[in-house]
Protein backbone atom coordinates (compact mmCIF):
# COMPACT_ATOMS: atom_id res chain seq x y z
CA UNK A 1 0.00 0.00 0.00
CA UNK A 2 2.99 2.13 0.62
CA UNK A 3 4.35 1.87 -2.71
CA UNK A 4 1.43 2.09 -4.39
CA UNK A 5 0.25 5.42 -2.72
CA UNK A 6 4.27 6.78 -3.11
CA UNK A 7 3.38 6.62 -6.92
CA UNK A 8 -0.34 8.42 -6.78
CA UNK A 9 2.02 11.01 -4.90
CA UNK A 10 4.61 11.02 -8.09
CA UNK A 11 1.99 11.33 -10.40
CA UNK A 12 0.47 14.14 -8.52
CA UNK A 13 3.45 15.75 -8.34
CA UNK A 14 3.92 16.30 -12.22
CA UNK A 15 0.52 18.33 -11.68
CA UNK A 16 1.14 20.29 -8.49
CA UNK A 17 3.36 20.46 -5.17
CA UNK A 18 1.13 21.82 -1.93
CA UNK A 19 0.54 24.66 -0.29
CA UNK A 20 2.83 27.45 -1.68
CA UNK A 21 5.28 24.96 -3.44
CA UNK A 22 4.51 25.49 -7.69
CA UNK A 23 6.05 23.60 -10.59
CA UNK A 24 6.88 25.68 -13.56
CA UNK A 25 6.35 24.30 -17.27
CA UNK A 26 8.40 27.42 -19.23
CA UNK A 27 11.24 26.62 -17.02
CA UNK A 28 11.32 30.45 -16.64
CA UNK A 29 11.28 31.24 -12.53
CA UNK A 30 7.40 33.03 -12.98
CA UNK A 31 8.18 35.35 -9.45
CA UNK A 32 10.61 37.95 -9.32
CA UNK A 33 13.39 37.40 -6.47
CA UNK A 34 11.69 38.08 -3.20
CA UNK A 35 13.86 37.50 0.25
CA UNK A 36 11.22 34.75 1.10
CA UNK A 37 11.35 32.62 -2.44
CA UNK A 38 12.95 29.90 -3.37
CA UNK A 39 13.59 29.01 -6.91
CA UNK A 40 14.49 25.02 -7.63
CA UNK A 41 15.43 23.36 -10.74
CA UNK A 42 15.76 19.61 -10.85
CA UNK A 43 14.48 16.43 -12.45
CA UNK A 44 10.20 16.44 -12.16
CA UNK A 45 9.59 13.76 -9.29
CA UNK A 46 12.77 13.52 -7.62
CA UNK A 47 12.11 14.99 -4.19
CA UNK A 48 9.74 14.28 -1.57
CA UNK A 49 7.15 17.22 -1.80
CA UNK A 50 6.95 16.97 2.22
CA UNK A 51 10.44 18.11 2.52
CA UNK A 52 9.21 21.17 0.33
CA UNK A 53 6.57 21.80 2.64
CA UNK A 54 8.42 21.43 5.62
CA UNK A 55 11.05 23.79 4.33
CA UNK A 56 8.32 26.68 3.32
CA UNK A 57 6.48 26.48 6.93
CA UNK A 58 9.68 26.16 9.15
CA UNK A 59 11.25 29.55 6.99
CA UNK A 60 7.57 30.86 6.28
CA UNK A 61 8.80 31.05 2.56
CA UNK A 62 7.42 30.21 -1.00
CA UNK A 63 8.98 27.44 -3.39
CA UNK A 64 8.76 26.97 -7.22
CA UNK A 65 9.88 24.30 -8.23
CA UNK A 66 11.08 23.88 -12.10
CA UNK A 67 12.22 20.99 -13.98
CA UNK A 68 14.28 19.53 -17.27
CA UNK A 69 14.37 16.41 -18.80
CA UNK A 70 18.65 16.15 -19.33
CA UNK A 71 21.52 17.62 -17.66
CA UNK A 72 22.32 19.14 -21.26
CA UNK A 73 19.12 21.02 -20.73
CA UNK A 74 19.86 22.13 -17.70
CA UNK A 75 23.47 23.23 -18.84
CA UNK A 76 21.84 24.96 -22.23
CA UNK A 77 19.58 26.91 -19.71
CA UNK A 78 22.07 28.30 -17.07
CA UNK A 79 24.55 28.93 -19.92
CA UNK A 80 22.32 31.00 -21.92
CA UNK A 81 22.27 33.35 -18.30
CA UNK A 82 20.85 32.30 -15.53
CA UNK A 83 16.80 33.70 -15.23
CA UNK A 84 16.77 33.42 -11.84
CA UNK A 85 16.94 30.10 -10.07
CA UNK A 86 18.15 29.91 -6.79
CA UNK A 87 19.45 25.95 -6.59
CA UNK A 88 20.13 23.46 -9.70
CA UNK A 89 20.85 19.43 -9.50
CA UNK A 90 23.36 18.84 -11.79
CA UNK A 91 25.16 15.13 -12.21
CA UNK A 92 28.90 15.11 -11.13
CA UNK A 93 30.67 15.56 -14.48
CA UNK A 94 28.17 18.86 -15.62
CA UNK A 95 29.09 19.95 -12.35
CA UNK A 96 32.96 19.90 -13.52
CA UNK A 97 31.82 21.86 -16.67
CA UNK A 98 30.21 24.07 -14.89
CA UNK A 99 33.09 25.27 -12.24
CA UNK A 100 35.41 25.63 -15.62
CA UNK A 101 32.95 27.81 -17.05
CA UNK A 102 32.51 29.81 -14.14
CA UNK A 103 28.61 29.10 -13.48
CA UNK A 104 27.82 28.29 -10.37
CA UNK A 105 28.66 30.28 -7.15
CA UNK A 106 30.86 29.84 -4.43
CA UNK A 107 29.40 28.43 -1.49
CA UNK A 108 29.52 29.57 1.90
CA UNK A 109 30.94 26.11 3.80
CA UNK A 110 29.42 28.06 7.72
CA UNK A 111 25.60 28.04 6.06
CA UNK A 112 25.69 24.74 5.66
CA UNK A 113 27.10 23.12 8.61
CA UNK A 114 24.96 19.90 7.79
CA UNK A 115 27.59 18.87 5.36
CA UNK A 116 29.18 16.75 8.53
CA UNK A 117 26.27 14.21 8.28
CA UNK A 118 27.70 13.17 4.58
CA UNK A 119 29.61 10.11 3.98
CA UNK A 120 33.20 10.55 3.68
CA UNK A 121 33.50 8.84 0.61
CA UNK A 122 30.93 11.06 -1.47
CA UNK A 123 32.91 14.36 0.39
CA UNK A 124 35.80 15.95 -1.87
CA UNK A 125 35.20 14.44 -4.71
CA UNK A 126 37.51 14.99 -7.77
CA UNK A 127 34.69 16.78 -9.81
CA UNK A 128 34.81 19.91 -7.35
CA UNK A 129 37.63 19.63 -4.66
CA UNK A 130 36.78 20.70 -0.84
CA UNK A 131 33.23 20.49 -2.34
CA UNK A 132 33.64 24.62 -3.10
CA UNK A 133 30.67 24.81 -5.43
CA UNK A 134 28.62 21.71 -4.65
CA UNK A 135 27.00 18.82 -2.09
CA UNK A 136 26.03 15.70 -2.81
CA UNK A 137 22.27 14.74 -3.07
CA UNK A 138 21.45 11.33 -4.24
CA UNK A 139 23.85 8.65 -5.64
CA UNK A 140 22.38 6.55 -8.69
CA UNK A 141 23.09 3.48 -10.80
CA UNK A 142 22.53 3.11 -14.35
CA UNK A 143 20.65 -0.18 -15.59
CA UNK A 144 18.55 -1.83 -17.42
CA UNK A 145 14.40 -2.03 -16.50
CA UNK A 146 13.17 -5.40 -17.74
CA UNK A 147 9.85 -6.76 -18.10
CA UNK A 148 10.35 -10.79 -17.08
CA UNK A 149 6.73 -11.77 -18.53
CA UNK A 150 7.49 -10.12 -21.83
CA UNK A 151 11.83 -11.42 -21.72
CA UNK A 152 10.54 -15.14 -20.33
CA UNK A 153 14.40 -14.78 -18.15
CA UNK A 154 16.59 -12.74 -16.18
CA UNK A 155 18.95 -10.34 -17.65
CA UNK A 156 22.03 -9.39 -16.98
CA UNK A 157 23.72 -8.10 -19.45
CA UNK A 158 24.12 -4.90 -21.48
CA UNK A 159 24.35 -7.72 -24.77
CA UNK A 160 20.14 -7.88 -24.36
CA UNK A 161 19.41 -4.73 -25.44
CA UNK A 162 20.51 -5.76 -29.01
CA UNK A 163 19.38 -9.35 -29.14
CA UNK A 164 17.34 -9.93 -32.37
CA UNK A 165 14.63 -11.34 -30.20
CA UNK A 166 13.75 -7.54 -28.85
CA UNK A 167 13.90 -5.99 -32.29
CA UNK A 168 12.00 -2.93 -31.49
CA UNK A 169 11.26 -3.45 -28.41
CA UNK A 170 14.15 -1.28 -26.86
CA UNK A 171 14.58 2.28 -25.18
CA UNK A 172 17.40 3.74 -24.59
CA UNK A 173 17.99 7.29 -22.57
CA UNK A 174 18.25 9.94 -24.38
CA UNK A 175 21.78 11.25 -22.73
CA UNK A 176 24.84 11.14 -25.41
CA UNK A 177 27.30 10.58 -22.57
CA UNK A 178 25.87 7.74 -20.38
CA UNK A 179 23.79 5.46 -22.78
CA UNK A 180 26.87 5.99 -25.30
CA UNK A 181 28.90 4.99 -21.93
CA UNK A 182 27.29 1.73 -21.30
CA UNK A 183 27.84 0.69 -25.09
CA UNK A 184 31.42 1.73 -24.10
CA UNK A 185 31.50 -0.34 -21.32
CA UNK A 186 29.69 -3.37 -23.12
CA UNK A 187 32.28 -3.03 -25.69
CA UNK A 188 35.32 -2.97 -23.33
CA UNK A 189 35.91 0.62 -23.18
CA UNK A 190 36.41 3.46 -20.79
CA UNK A 191 32.89 5.31 -20.52
CA UNK A 192 35.17 8.75 -20.27
CA UNK A 193 37.05 7.79 -23.63
CA UNK A 194 38.71 10.67 -25.77
CA UNK A 195 39.58 7.96 -28.32
CA UNK A 196 38.03 9.31 -31.58
CA UNK A 197 37.98 5.87 -32.52
CA UNK A 198 36.37 3.88 -29.79
CA UNK A 199 33.47 6.77 -29.76
CA UNK A 200 33.06 5.65 -33.33
CA UNK A 201 32.96 2.11 -32.38
CA UNK A 202 29.96 2.93 -30.34
CA UNK A 203 28.35 5.19 -32.34
CA UNK A 204 28.35 2.59 -35.18
CA UNK A 205 26.96 -0.27 -32.87
CA UNK A 206 24.23 1.76 -31.90
CA UNK A 207 23.48 2.39 -35.50
CA UNK A 208 23.85 -1.51 -36.75
CA UNK A 209 21.27 -2.16 -33.68
CA UNK A 210 19.18 0.31 -34.52
CA UNK A 211 16.18 -2.27 -35.43
CA UNK A 212 16.16 -3.39 -31.86
CA UNK A 213 15.40 0.67 -30.58
CA UNK A 214 11.87 1.85 -30.19
CA UNK A 215 12.91 5.24 -28.82
CA UNK A 216 15.36 7.52 -27.15
CA UNK A 217 13.28 8.31 -23.70
CA UNK A 218 14.09 11.80 -22.12
CA UNK A 219 14.54 10.10 -18.77
CA UNK A 220 10.99 8.11 -19.48
CA UNK A 221 11.97 5.06 -20.32
CA UNK A 222 10.36 3.82 -17.21
CA UNK A 223 6.60 4.72 -18.29
CA UNK A 224 6.96 3.20 -21.65
CA UNK A 225 7.83 0.23 -19.74
CA UNK A 226 5.84 -0.04 -17.33
CA UNK A 227 2.85 0.61 -20.51
CA UNK A 228 4.31 -2.36 -22.32
CA UNK A 229 5.69 -0.28 -25.25
CA UNK A 230 8.92 -1.88 -24.58
CA UNK A 231 10.20 -4.81 -22.99
CA UNK A 232 13.71 -3.58 -21.88
CA UNK A 233 15.32 -0.20 -21.12
CA UNK A 234 18.20 1.83 -19.84
CA UNK A 235 17.39 3.57 -17.15
CA UNK A 236 18.07 4.96 -13.55
CA UNK A 237 17.74 2.75 -10.79
CA UNK A 238 14.96 5.04 -8.63
CA UNK A 239 13.08 5.61 -12.12
CA UNK A 240 12.48 1.83 -12.63
CA UNK A 241 11.66 1.35 -8.72
CA UNK A 242 9.02 3.78 -8.74
CA UNK A 243 7.32 1.94 -11.29
CA UNK A 244 8.26 -1.76 -10.01
CA UNK A 245 6.11 -0.70 -7.23
CA UNK A 246 2.96 -0.94 -9.11
CA UNK A 247 4.17 -3.28 -11.80
CA UNK A 248 4.90 -6.82 -10.25
CA UNK A 249 6.36 -8.32 -13.22
CA UNK A 250 9.31 -5.29 -13.91
CA UNK A 251 12.66 -5.97 -12.79
CA UNK A 252 16.35 -3.63 -12.85
CA UNK A 253 19.61 -5.20 -13.02
CA UNK A 254 23.17 -3.68 -13.45
CA UNK A 255 24.59 -5.43 -15.76
CA UNK A 256 27.67 -7.92 -15.27
CA UNK A 257 30.08 -5.84 -17.60
CA UNK A 258 29.66 -2.92 -15.09
CA UNK A 259 28.06 0.13 -15.18
CA UNK A 260 27.81 4.26 -14.64
CA UNK A 261 27.10 5.51 -11.15
CA UNK A 262 26.52 9.12 -10.96
CA UNK A 263 26.08 12.15 -7.85
CA UNK A 264 23.53 14.41 -8.36
CA UNK A 265 24.74 17.30 -6.36
CA UNK A 266 22.80 20.53 -5.09
CA UNK A 267 24.45 24.10 -6.61
CA UNK A 268 23.77 27.53 -6.57
CA UNK A 269 24.01 28.90 -9.89
CA UNK A 270 25.77 31.79 -10.96
CA UNK A 271 23.96 34.91 -10.12
CA UNK A 272 21.02 33.30 -8.20
CA UNK A 273 18.76 35.85 -6.51
CA UNK A 274 18.51 34.47 -3.31
CA UNK A 275 22.18 32.62 -2.38
CA UNK A 276 21.41 32.88 1.59
CA UNK A 277 17.98 31.04 1.19
CA UNK A 278 19.55 28.45 -1.32
CA UNK A 279 22.50 27.88 1.14
CA UNK A 280 19.74 27.34 3.93
CA UNK A 281 17.59 25.25 2.02
CA UNK A 282 21.09 22.93 0.96
CA UNK A 283 21.77 22.54 4.71
CA UNK A 284 18.17 21.51 5.61
CA UNK A 285 18.00 18.82 2.68
CA UNK A 286 21.14 17.65 4.89
CA UNK A 287 19.42 17.12 8.19
CA UNK A 288 19.10 13.41 8.52
CA UNK A 289 15.70 13.36 8.31
CA UNK A 290 15.07 15.51 5.37
CA UNK A 291 17.43 13.47 3.62
CA UNK A 292 16.00 10.20 3.99
CA UNK A 293 12.43 11.14 3.32
CA UNK A 294 13.82 11.91 -0.39
CA UNK A 295 15.38 9.03 -0.71
CA UNK A 296 12.75 6.92 0.91
CA UNK A 297 10.35 8.82 -1.36
CA UNK A 298 12.18 8.30 -4.40
CA UNK A 299 14.26 5.22 -4.34
CA UNK A 300 17.70 6.09 -5.38
CA UNK A 301 20.77 5.81 -2.70
CA UNK A 302 21.42 8.65 -0.16
CA UNK A 303 24.87 10.17 0.60
CA UNK A 304 23.81 11.10 4.01
CA UNK A 305 25.76 8.57 6.47
CA UNK A 306 23.86 9.85 9.58
CA UNK A 307 20.02 8.70 7.72
CA UNK A 308 21.73 5.25 7.09
CA UNK A 309 23.13 4.68 10.56
CA UNK A 310 20.15 5.66 12.57
CA UNK A 311 17.90 3.35 10.18
CA UNK A 312 16.16 6.22 8.70
CA UNK A 313 16.44 4.89 5.36
CA UNK A 314 13.99 2.06 4.50
CA UNK A 315 14.95 -1.20 5.22
CA UNK A 316 14.08 -2.86 2.08
CA UNK A 317 16.27 -0.04 0.07
CA UNK A 318 18.79 -1.08 2.07
CA UNK A 319 18.77 -4.19 1.22
CA UNK A 320 18.31 -3.60 -2.45
CA UNK A 321 21.29 -4.49 -4.68
CA UNK A 322 20.05 -1.67 -7.52
CA UNK A 323 20.03 0.80 -5.06
CA UNK A 324 22.92 0.11 -2.95
CA UNK A 325 25.02 -2.64 -4.68
CA UNK A 326 26.99 -4.83 -2.89
CA UNK A 327 31.36 -4.15 -3.13
CA UNK A 328 31.98 -6.68 -6.60
CA UNK A 329 29.19 -4.77 -8.26
CA UNK A 330 29.98 -1.50 -6.80
CA UNK A 331 33.21 -1.77 -7.33
CA UNK A 332 32.17 -2.41 -11.49
CA UNK A 333 30.38 0.94 -11.01
CA UNK A 334 32.47 4.22 -13.20
CA UNK A 335 31.51 7.49 -12.79
CA UNK A 336 31.22 9.99 -15.62
CA UNK A 337 33.28 12.17 -16.64
CA UNK A 338 34.21 15.75 -17.78
CA UNK A 339 36.40 15.03 -20.87
CA UNK A 340 36.80 18.66 -22.11
CA UNK A 341 37.28 18.88 -25.74
CA UNK A 342 36.17 15.54 -26.61
CA UNK A 343 32.81 16.26 -25.37
CA UNK A 344 32.69 17.56 -29.09
CA UNK A 345 33.14 14.04 -30.15
CA UNK A 346 30.34 13.03 -28.32
CA UNK A 347 28.08 15.51 -29.33
CA UNK A 348 28.93 14.59 -32.51
CA UNK A 349 28.67 11.18 -32.24
CA UNK A 350 25.29 11.33 -30.71
CA UNK A 351 23.99 13.51 -33.47
CA UNK A 352 24.81 10.79 -35.75
CA UNK A 353 23.29 8.26 -34.24
CA UNK A 354 19.96 9.56 -34.06
CA UNK A 355 20.10 10.50 -37.87
CA UNK A 356 21.38 6.68 -38.53
CA UNK A 357 18.74 5.21 -35.91
CA UNK A 358 16.14 7.57 -37.10
CA UNK A 359 14.09 7.76 -34.15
Amino acid sequence: MKRFLTLILLFCFGLFLPFGCTTNQSNTPPNSPTANVLNLYNWSTYIDPEVIKAFEQKYQVKVNYDTYDSAESLYAKLKAGNPGYDVAFPPDYMVETMIKEQMLEELNSANIPNIKNIEPKFINPSYDPGNQYSIPYQWITLGIGYNLKKTGEEINSWSALFDPKYKGKVSLLDDSRHTMGAVLIYLGYSPNTKNPEEIKLARDFLIKNKDNIAAFAPDTGQQLLNQGEVNLTIEYSGDIFQVMAENPDLRYVIPKEGSIIGIDNMVIPKGAPNKPLAETFINFVLEPENSAKISNFIDYGSPNKVAIDQKLIEAENLKNPGIYPPREIFEKLQPIQDVGEANLLYDEAWTEVKVGVGK
